[in-house]
């Protein structure tokens, strides 16, 4: 059940880690713009940006960590047999072309 739970809240393609990404800036603009009305001025256009700038932080970070994970499931997946078994008599002819140092 909270294997169940825990997929739910599992980020697995770029489309969800894009649509987080967007409510999370949604929710760092607004507070941004309350920034802006507390602190008029230079203070509070920095943290308005300091906002926004922890949003494009953090959706690099879960761009990059789905990158890796797509990569890591590739890496473990086995090789179709036809590309796993190597067959050393189809290779010989261009081994003996390497071999011989003519190019």
């Amino acid at each position: 059940m909270l294997a169940k739970i825990k997929r739910l809240f599992t980020i697995k393609t770029k489309l969800e880690a894009f649509l987080i990404v967007y409510a999370l800036a949604l929710g760092a603009v607004e507070r941004g713009i309350v920034y802006l009305g507390q602190y008029p001025g230079f203070g509070g256009k920095l943290l308005f940006l300091a906002c926004t700038g922890a949003v494009f932080m953090a959706g690099a970070k879960m761009l990059d960590c789905i990158k890796y994970e797509q990569a890591m499931k590739a890496e473990q997946q086995p090789l179709p047999v036809s590309i796993a078994r190597s067959d050393e008599s189809a290779l010989r002819p261009v081994l003996d072309h390497a071999a011989s140092g003519k190019h």
